[in-house]
């Protein structure tokens, strides 16, 4: 409960106790309740005269009695109003506090500037610790921005899905039995605690694949609180029983990337490169739960038991001919190469964390030799020996498609260019002869299993070879197939953007796939900013823009590739150049590209501000950068929610990884992490 007057509100909470809040001056202190207006909604009456829009109906309407004049209520502003000249500005001051109001001194006085000014010194300090001196002031200021509105994004969020259910009469446990509705099946679930928000202007709300790639970010500022969003997905009040991680508030049930085993050892590993020690109860606590989720994957996503994955939504909204997450209207199935690629990686995750902990429990070899063969059997699945029309690999385009296999059998490649056959690239894993020298019992499983089956590693990168400093290869994809996707990848009339990689080929643009069932078209056609299919909802694109989730995914694969082929593997970048890059200047090229879309350019301009003048030339706006939830596919322009940090975030990653990073010390190093200088010293 709230209530004031003076310009202080008091705050009393049956756990928290009481918190007072100081506004200067003497601004009109405005209450209501938090409840829904179902008189304008519904034409219902209002359970209370005071309701969750007073404050828009006392400030923009005028209406005085729209908010509580007893000064009491659930909600509360401080409206002040003012005057003000042409060049001039005026500031005031707010305070939350436990400090009362009888305990005598001023909380807005002289005290508060120093306190201030203080923690803006500290904030100034510690920023400028982990930004790399050879950055340029605007690059600086884009990697603090985006840091800052990851830490701005954390929220509290409740939601209780067995009383939800409950009131809803959809709880399929209890009264009477009607149609499962909703989010039926997650009865288990109790959020009560602060997430990470992709979104959290407009509604609070989190999304699992999101979340892990916010971790990458929180991590270089925070991470305690990385490690504990990544335990939290895997809490048993958020894991489903049967191992599912929740995806979205919309639909727990939906189907989302598998990148948390990702983020796992990424932050891991950024934590143990930094202190030269890893949270090993924090990989083996998270190790166990991912093994229920991978379960999930191989039971549930792969239903004919062939290694070839079906995941339905996947993410990737509105990118592929048919809605993925309803069946077909051609029926049968489609296998899915986003979906399988997904699993390589997952699988070489799992590998690698069992790995880390065999150095600590020699009982974790079976398991890391267990992935090891998991991730055979499902790359080799995506090419098999001979040539086949129902495998996700084109010989002839070069490329990795979605097979539709139809009821009678019969099956065909679905040649749509889009990200979806990019991120076999992604699956890829850099093993050095440290990390599995010592473990001969594992070396020695993984031999006779290829001796047994040798076709695994027909079709792709040979394990037997030793790339640079002794180091082994797990890869979806041999070098001639690499080379093969790169042509692509950096073309600048398919995927390579002035701004990175677009998420479908420009292609696509003067030739749209189309595909005719039961007399009606569906097509795919490039298009470098809003979707004109309702697949997924107006508010989602995959068919031209730029995203930065998997653009740092790509990236990342580019140096583990660098690391294994050093400077003896070039390509032509952009394709058709005639310039010869190492496959690090070519990741340092994408990661360039993406972080010029916030970077002013020599005609004073930033690309995401696209055509809004105000955003760009006003000097009290043209330095506050938003970061939008994707991006034009031409231009740069930020599309879609205006203040998604969430994932878009990630770019302070990439500004400081290239920062410090050169190509000669990722050859060194043992993994793609360079240490943050001084880190330390900023805690």
């Amino acid at each position: 409960m709230l209530w004031g007057k003076g310009g202080v509100v008091r705050a009393e909470h049956s756990e928290l106790g009481a918190m007072y809040l100081y506004a200067e001056g003497t601004p009109e202190l405005l209450f209501t309740e938090n409840e829904t207006n179902t008189a304008r909604l519904w034409g219902r009456s209002n359970s209370s005269p005071y309701v969750k829009d007073a404050f828009h109906n006392r400030v923009i309407l005028g209406r005085t009695e729209a908010v509580n004049p007893s000064g009491r209520g659930t909600k509360a502003a401080a409206w002040y109003q003012m005057t003000l000249g042409a060049g001039e500005s005026r500031s005031v001051k707010l305070r939350l506090t436990r400090q009362a109001p009888e305990e005598g001194a001023a909380p807005l006085g002289a005290g508060f500037d120093e306190a201030f000014r203080a923690r803006q010194t500290e904030a100034d300090g510690f920023y400028d610790l982990i930004t790399p001196d050879n950055l340029s002031e605007d690059e600086a200021r884009v990697m603090r921005q985006a840091l800052a509105g990851m830490l701005w994004s954390k929220q509290y969020y409740y939601f209780d899905l067995d009383r939800w259910l409950e009131e809803h009469h959809r709880h399929p446990s209890v009264g009477a039995w009607r149609a499962a509705g909703r989010n039926a099946a997650w009865f288990h679930m109790v959020n009560d605690d602060v997430i990470s928000m992709p979104d959290k202007w407009e509604y609070p709300w989190y999304a699992a694949w999101d979340l892990a790639f916010h971790t990458t970010a929180l991590a270089m500022v925070d991470v305690d609180f990385a490690k504990q969003q990544l335990e939290l997905m895997l809490k048993e009040l958020y894991l489903h029983p049967n191992g599912q991680i929740p995806a979205y508030e919309w639909n727990f049930g939906d189907v989302n990337p598998p990148v948390h085993a990702w983020a796992t050892l990424f932050v891991y590993s950024l934590e143990k490169e930094r202190t030269g020690k890893g949270d090993v109860e924090f990989l083996r606590s998270s190790f166990h739960k991912l093994l229920l989720n991978f379960t999930w994957w191989v039971n549930r996503k792969d239903p004919a038991g062939r290694n070839v994955f079906e995941g339905g939504f996947l993410g990737l909204d509105n990118i592929g001919v048919f809605d993925r997450s309803s069946p077909l209207p051609t029926g049968g199935s489609l296998e899915q190469a986003d979906g399988t690629a997904w699993m390589a990686l997952f699988s070489q995750n799992m590998f690698e964390m069992a790995l880390e902990l065999a150095e600590h429990d020699v009982l974790y070899e079976d398991l890391a030799a267990k992935f090891v063969e998991h991730f055979l059997w499902i790359s080799s699945a995506m090419d098999r020996v001979g040539d086949n029309a129902d495998e996700m690999w084109d010989e002839t385009d070069g490329f990795f498609y979605d097979v539709l296999r139809l009821p009678d059998g019969t099956a065909s490649r679905v040649k749509v260019r889009s990200m979806v056959g990019l991120l076999p690239l992604c699956a890829v894993t850099v093993v050095s002869p440290q990390q599995a020298g010592g473990h001969a019992a594992f070396l020695e499983r993984v031999r006779k299993f290829i001796q047994r089956h040798p076709e695994v590693t027909a079709n792709i990168a040979p394990i037997g070879r030793v790339g640079m400093d002794g180091r082994r290869l797990l890869s979806v994809v041999d070098e001639r197939k690499l080379r093969r996707i790169l042509e692509k990848l950096l073309d600048e009339d398919e995927f390579l953007s002035p701004h990175g990689i677009r998420a479908l080929s420009k292609f696509h643009e003067s030739t749209p796939f189309v595909v005719r069932v039961h007399g009606e078209e569906h097509w795919v056609e490039y298009l470098p900013a809003e979707s004109d299919s309702g697949m997924f909802g107006g508010n989602s694109n995959w068919r031209g823009p730029v995203w930065m989730p998997v653009n740092l995914l790509l990236i990342r694969a580019l140096l583990q590739y660098y690391q294994f082929y050093g400077d003896e593997l070039k390509v032509e970048c952009p394709a058709g150049s005639g310039k010869l890059m190492t496959l690090f200047e070519v990741a340092r090229e994408i990661a360039g590209r993406l972080t010029r879309i916030f970077l002013r350019g020599a005609d004073g301009r930033r690309p995401v501000f696209g055509g809004a003048e105000k955003l760009q030339n006003d000097p009290h706006w043209r330095d506050l950068i938003l970061f939008y939830e994707y991006f034009h596919g031409d231009n740069g322009a930020g599309l879609g929610a205006s203040h998604q940090t969430g994932w878009t975030g990630v770019v302070a990653r990439l500004i400081q990884l290239f920062g410090h990073l050169d190509g000669e010390e990722l050859l060194r190093g043992p993994d793609t992490s360079p240490v943050t200088r001084d880190y330390e010293d900023a805690v």
